[in-house]
């Protein structure tokens, strides 16, 4: 939608609901939507969370008051899940929920398959930030796509000048330093799967800077992939421009008191837009946003990548309000310059600039000026006494210099819960009410919701009579009928054809309100009807089917599959190229410039070769493709749908030249056998599965899927983080991006060292995005022989800093295993590698 069409109509403020009296308080401070989970299904499995059925009650309440509720289903659903999840959205379709904002695609074609017309929303957990990856959802109906948070303003606006379907934009909250849906760390080293809605927020914790093999010293830089919080309030004009329909706050996690103060500020910064008013928030209503949560404020990515604005690294929790420095500690009180307000009662915490160590703080029990008592609120600017009281603060722990938060305001959230702690109702809504009626004949009115366009008509029971006083005018109607408080109406206009000089009782007038009002409140809980029809979610299973091309090159052994071999290094390509056990190599550098050499290396050694797209695609990338296709590859092993579009589209205008095969990679997270059909029909010749399952989960989806389009990861370093968060700008540079940045990346190899002292390298990629691996390889080699029962294709060793020793030693285990010359169990023993398959062992067989 152009911004010249955009009305205030046009735009929704879309806030988070964990629990009822965070949805109370969206709808009571002006959302116009609202996101929330049930107990299973979502991304914030930490959430209280409602349960599916209350789901006809959620809805019902948020219709009375025009708002729209949409149902997040936002997290990759396992084959043996699926029946569990067409149960949910059977149940969503029945309460009449707005919308689902889904994940996974296979997800998307069940609903398809279901209802033809149930609203989707693509989820920022597709990683859409694309026109092209927009494209490739719209043969499935998705009504909205949710940008990736990476997005900025510019790419936004192209977006959706090129793709033309609205457009979702994460405004406030929490950012995560990887892509959404990228991300692993979470259930590689707790178990708890980020694409599961249980992200254990590794990006909070404290590493050290490896730099060459020597640690950085960084000072009080602990956190270096904590991004600080995203609050964009400020550019709400120009995100209006840009295109943005939705504006969406995060926060499933968060207190009624943030979704009230959020958005109550987002609400009135989108009305100022359109009443012409395009000055910024105030001060005090920044202060306000900061004290409900913060880490510090950013606007992310929306006005370009800035790598030194996004990560401070000193903490990685919510601060508060900074209110300045200590300046003199005293035997009951600091003396401090405050440069915000403060007063009795408020929580501060007292920070040295170690998180990881426990902080003083508590309440502040008196406010001195000079040893003398201050009444009320101390204003910026002055230097007062701080008076903790005495059993929260130990002040021989408290420094001069260390910096003082104000982690609380009593006072600002007790105006924030007077907001939805009330008997009246949140909204009210125009009534158009017209009156008609001759002596002798009932009163005849016809009453009118405005916003939902319902009408009710209600007689009188008494026949007008002749007015012997005062008969009843204009005033006295828009009193009786205007009477109409504790209701969600209110009498916006009236129409009054009375002929002659008549009157009922007021009684009557009286029922008549109550009976209109309540026939028409009856009718804005009525939820939408959506088409639904019975499925079989197996009907679409498939057994093997036939070869691809890729896969018919033979192998000396009479292994059932063969091995592929992933390098990032042409010293790891030319021992690749050489082994007469590999079927096909892929060549994933970080920059474009060493591809032809791969080429070359294959070619001379007569070997299929695959080139690898980056794990991200962004509006105006995609030069880097076209480069693929001249180098004429064997096959794309393709990351992400923007590309897989790019190169679906580029095969369909040339049908007649020979094209390279495509391959769907990890990164498209496939956990279910339709997601895997629904990437084969697209035009994969091969797809590889989602690192989340476990190898229960992997036999179940393999069971469903025509294996012989399968390519299985046994071997790789596992790539955690995907970040356009660059580590080495931040850290090893004066610079704030790679215009200005020096490419440190050429020069250095940095890693990041976690508490127990593993070392995780970080690789950059041709767009100058940071994949953070783990430190050990892991191997799922115990499995092979049955996944090889199964039919499984191909199976992929990816290497990632190993030398070509190193390589050859890998691939002749690998192909010892898979002739069933060794056992898997030797394979991960001699390589000293974690034992177990994508990113969690779950439940192991055998």
């Amino acid at each position: 939608m152009k911004m010249s069409t955009l009305k205030r109509q046009d735009i929704e403020l879309l806030a988070p609901a964990g629990d009822w009296e965070c949805m109370r308080a969206a709808v009571a401070n002006g959302a116009d939507a609202v996101f929330f989970g049930v107990e299973k299904f979502n991304a914030r499995a930490r959430a209280n969370n409602f349960h599916t059925d209350e789901l006809p009650e959620i809805m019902a309440f948020l219709h009375s008051y025009g708002v729209k509720g949409f149902l997040t289903f936002n997290i990759l659903v396992f084959e043996e899940e699926l029946g569990e999840a067409k149960a949910l959205i059977e149940a969503c379709i029945d309460a009449g929920v707005d919308a689902v904002i889904v994940q996974d695609l296979g997800l998307v074609k069940l609903i398809r398959e279901m209802s033809p017309d149930f609203p989707i929303h693509g989820s920022t957990q597709m990683t859409i930030t694309s026109p092209e990856a927009v494209e490739f959802t719209k043969p499935f109906d998705i009504e909205r796509v949710v940008l990736g948070r990476e997005n900025n303003l510019k790419q936004i606006q192209t977006i959706g000048d090129q793709a033309k379907l609205p457009m979702e934009v994460f405004v406030h909250g929490a950012l995560c330093v990887s892509y959404s849906g990228q991300c692993l760390t979470s259930e590689m080293w707790g178990g708890r799967s980020a694409n599961r809605g249980e992200c254990a927020q590794a990006c909070r914790l404290p590493y050290d800077l490896m730099v060459d093999g020597e640690q950085k010293p960084m000072g009080d830089v602990a956190y270096l992939l904590s991004p600080k919080d995203l609050a964009a309030v400020e550019l709400v004009p120009e995100l209006i421009e840009a295109g943005v329909t939705s504006f969406k706050i995060e926060g499933r996690l968060k207190s009624p008191e943030y979704v009230a103060n959020v958005v109550s500020k987002y609400r009135r910064a989108i009305d100022k837009y359109f009443d012409g008013d395009r000055s910024a928030p105030s001060k005090e209503e920044m202060r306000e946003l900061q004290q409900s949560f913060s880490r510090g404020f950013t606007h992310g990515f929306l006005e370009g990548t800035n790598n030194k604005q996004l990560v401070e690294g000193t903490f990685p929790k919510s601060r508060g309000v900074y209110l300045g420095r200590v300046e003199k500690v005293l035997r009951d009180a600091v003396v401090c310059r405050v440069e915000a307000p403060v007063k009795r009662g408020d929580g501060i915490v007292f920070d040295a600039g170690d998180p990881t160590k426990k902080e003083e703080g508590g309440r502040i029990y008196d406010i001195r000026r000079q040893g003398t008592k201050l009444e009320g609120e101390a204003q910026e600017g002055l230097v007062i006494e701080l008076v903790p009281g005495r059993n929260d603060v130990d002040l021989r722990r408290v420094h001069v210099g260390d910096r003082v938060w104000k982690t609380s305001d009593p006072a600002l959230d007790r105006r924030l819960r007077a907001t939805f702690e009330t008997e009246k109702p949140y909204r009210v809504f125009p009534l158009h009410v017209k009156v008609t009626g001759k002596l002798g004949q009932p009163l005849h009115s016809v009453w009118t919701d405005v916003e939902k366009g319902n009408t009710v008509e209600i007689s009188s029971e008494l026949e007008l009579e002749q007015a012997q006083k005062r008969p009843m005018d204009r005033a006295i109607l828009e009193e009786q009928l205007g009477r109409l408080g504790g209701t969600v109406y209110q009498l916006e206009s009236l129409e009054v054809e009375l002929n002659g000089d008549l009157i009922v009782p007021m009684r009557e007038l009286n029922r008549m309100r109550r009976e209109a009002v309540e026939a028409l409140a009856g009718e804005r809980p009525k939820p939408p009807v959506y088409i639904k029809h019975e499925v079989e979610i197996n009907d679409d299973a498939r057994g093997r089917g036939t070869q691809s091309p890729l896969q018919e090159q033979s192998l000396p052994s009479a292994a059932s599959g063969k091995l592929t071999v992933l390098c990032r290094s042409l010293p790891q390509l030319e021992a690749a190229v050489k082994s007469d056990k590999v079927a096909m190599v892929y060549a994933d550098f970080e920059f474009i410039k060493q591809l032809p050499a791969a080429m070359e290396l294959a070619r001379s050694a007569g070997k299929p070769i695959g080139l690898v797209t980056p794990r991200i695609h962004m509006p105006n990338e995609n030069g880097y493709h076209a480069n693929i296709l001249k180098l004429k590859p064997d096959a794309v092993l393709v990351r992400n749908t923007g590309a897989l579009y790019y190169y679906l589209r580029a095969r369909a205008s040339k049908p007649n030249e020979a094209f390279p095969e495509l391959v769907g990679d990890f990164s498209l997270n496939i956990a279910n056998h339709k997601a895997a059909n629904l990437f084969l029909d697209a035009g994969c010749s091969l797809v590889t599965p989602s690192y989340d399952l476990n190898v229960q989960q992997m036999f179940d989806l393999l069971r469903r899927s025509d294996t012989s389009k399968m390519e299985v990861v046994i071997h790789q370093h596992l790539p955690m983080f995907h970040t356009e968060h660059c580590v080495y700008c931040t850290f090893l540079s004066e610079g704030t991006d790679f215009t200005n940045c020096g490419r440190p990346c050429e020069e250095h190899n940095v890693s990041l060292q976690d508490r127990i002292g593993m070392s995780h390298p970080v690789r950059v990629d041709e767009g100058c995005r940071n994949t953070v691996y783990n430190a050990i390889e892991q191997s799922g080699a115990e499995y092979m022989k049955q996944f090889g029962e199964l039919g499984v294709a191909s199976f992929r060793i990816e290497f990632l800093e190993e030398t070509a020793d190193k390589v050859n030693e890998v691939i002749d285990l690998y192909s010892d295993a898979l002739a069933g010359r060794i056992g898997g169990t030797q394979v991960w023993r001699s390589l000293k590698a974690i034992n177990q398959l994508g990113v969690t062992r779950g439940q192991l067989v055998k």
